[in-house]
């Protein structure tokens, strides 16, 4: 159902479409543990337009290529002429006639939307300040893992900064029919335009979505606490000022005393121990947030098998 198709946002999804990602995630998953090929791009080729740097987007991505049978082309603005003020569409199309596939990574969601205006191939968007779609769907994945595939019956609590995560947060919970709170101080909530879109969703679904600026409320009888970063990669000089308005939404052992008792805490890292989450917290969920870092490499191979593949 998405071959041929761009991923710029979970909300763009079917529910059809939302579920096959996270079915095929998981297949792939278990025939990489077991040792069987599946190389379904096979001769395929991505190009990774990285003008933000990450760690683990483009490790998985490259190793998922390499997985699925293709190759990926790094591609930083250094190499390319849009370092340089070439027009996102020339690039668009230049690339489309080399290319299977285009994942970005990049600040201003506009990009992302002009690059795959342009393009004739699929465009995956692997960040923008906006939305976050690849790490969601991920962590949906993990969810199931650790908390079994109904996730209709979960309640999601997001604690901290509003930002990119939490509107991807919104799109993904509304799409599962989950209950997703998210505890931001007031002038930090989601992006309205996502909210309203997200509210749409979920009356699809059956999905509760709400917002509220106590984070002790939001994390009463929570099964999923997750956090990210309270200064994203271009805030660091608000790092300092940051720090005094989201000391109260450090989750710690106090904060989780409200959730449920076998609740888990993910993070989509790197993570500032201390921060935004303590380190006994961080360490007493380790095992499940770096299942949340290895589900990268699957769910981004299923969304490049889904996309790209024949």
């Amino acid at each position: 159902m998405l071959k041929g198709k761009d991923l710029l946002s979970i909300h763009d999804l079917s529910l059809d479409e939302f579920h096959e990602i996270l079915s095929l995630a998981k297949e792939l998953k278990a025939m990489q543990k077991a040792g069987v090929q599946h190389h379904i791009l096979e001769g395929k080729t991505l190009g990774m337009i990285f003008e933000k740097s990450s760690t683990r987007t483009r490790v998985s991505f490259e190793t998922g290529m390499y997985q699925l049978g293709g190759q990926a082309l790094f591609l930083s603005n250094r190499d390319l002429q849009l370092g340089r003020g070439e027009p996102i569409k020339d690039t668009a199309r230049v690339l489309s006639r080399y290319l299977d596939g285009i994942m970005i990574r990049t600040y201003g969601h506009d990009r992302v939307e002009e690059l795959a205006k342009w393009a004739s191939v699929p465009v995956i968007n692997a960040l923008t300040d906006l939305l976050h779609p690849c790490q969601v769907l991920t962590d949906l994945l993990t969810i199931q893992e650790h908390k079994g595939s109904h996730l209709s019956d979960l309640k999601m609590v997001y604690v901290g900064d509003g930002n990119n995560m939490t509107n991807s947060y919104l799109y993904g919970a509304a799409k599962a029919g989950m209950t997703f709170v998210a505890a931001t101080p007031p002038d930090y909530r989601p992006d309205p335009t996502v909210v309203k879109n997200a509210m749409e969703d979920a009356k699809e679904t059956g999905a509760t979505l709400s917002l509220v600026t106590d984070p002790h409320e939001a994390v009463k009888d929570a099964d999923i606490v997750v956090t990210d970063t309270w200064a994203s990669m271009g805030q660091e000089a608000e790092h300092d000022a940051r720090k005094k308005i989201f000391a109260p939404y450090q989750v710690n052992k106090e904060l989780l005393a409200a959730a449920d008792k076998r609740v888990i805490v993910m993070h989509c890292l790197p993570a500032y121990r201390g921060e935004e989450i303590t380190e006994d917290v961080f360490e007493a969920n380790a095992d499940v947030i770096f299942d949340e870092a290895e589900n990268r490499l699957h769910t981004q191979k299923a969304i490049m098998a889904l996309t790209m593949g024949d």
